[in-house]
């Protein structure tokens, strides 16, 4: 089966058809799907999410774009939250220094606490970073994050960067743009990047690969990014398939 680690199946667009598009993922052999919580409301519904749904696994943390919004009363609704049974991250959390949709300095800030809760909590973290690679890096080797390890969602920097996120003990995670044909930095990091130590997601409803490309992402669609990859390092869908869910397992610690 394969392993969609990073998803926003809560989010409104799929409002209206969340059960169908939950049914396609299994149709198209996606046997586990993380949904993400990037603040206090998301990462309620995601709680819901893995209550209702056996294969739906999930994490709860603060996106940077909602690190302005974040204050203790949140801090203690994501504890309550975290202690579920299967919210097994914390995420996605980071900097985005593109948008810059909450200022630096309190992106830092909510980072810093997010990679101690995670420490507190014992639960690898799932990274966003965009735009702001130097100061991710400074502030998870600060902070010690690679007691926890985690996951470089949806990475989209260098191979000598994803060297260094690897030595840390940290999974690539690659997403839809991997199928573009412009691609060619991300191209040579699918290949370089050991095999076990690289993982699969959607990003959905965002992020949409080839040939969906401005279309509504979804879960079942995550079958491409591994075809893309299989393709790229010559070697079977099979074997992507198998290693990318068993590594997704690992990184997230699930034993079922």
């Amino acid at each position: 089966m394969f392993f969609d680690t990073h998803a926003h199946l809560d989010d409104e667009r799929f409002a209206n058809d969340r059960e169908l598009v939950i049914e396609r993922a299994r149709e198209a052999g996606v046997g586990l799907i993380m949904n993400i919580g990037y603040d206090v409301r998301h990462a309620q519904n995601t709680v819901l999410l893995t209550r209702e749904y056996e294969h739906i696994y999930g994490s709860v943390g603060v996106h940077p774009h909602e690190a302005k919004h974040f204050d203790e009363k949140g801090l203690e609704e994501l504890y309550r939250l975290a202690a579920e049974p299967k919210i097994m991250a914390i995420g996605e959390i980071g900097l985005d220094y593109y948008w810059d949709n909450s200022p630096r300095e309190i992106q830092r800030d909510v980072f810093r606490r997010m990679i101690n809760f995670a420490k507190e909590l014992d639960k690898p973290i799932i990274i966003h970073d965009r735009d702001a690679h130097q100061d991710v890096f400074d502030m998870i080797k600060e902070e010690k994050a690679s007691k926890v390890g985690g996951v470089f969602h949806c990475y989209s920097g260098s191979w000598p960067l994803a060297r260094e996120a690897l030595k840390m003990g940290f999974y690539i995670s690659l997403a839809g743009p991997l199928t573009f044909t412009n691609a060619v930095r991300l191209h040579e990091v699918a290949k370089m990047v050991p095999l076990e130590n690289l993982l699969i997601e959607t990003d959905c409803p965002y992020l949409t690969p080839t040939p969906w490309r401005g279309k509504r992402n979804e879960p079942a669609f995550v079958v491409k990014v591994a075809e893309k990859l299989a393709e790229l390092r010559r070697i079977p869908l099979e074997e992507i398939e198998q290693k990318t869910t068993e590594n997704g397992k690992r990184a997230f610690r699930i034993t079922r």
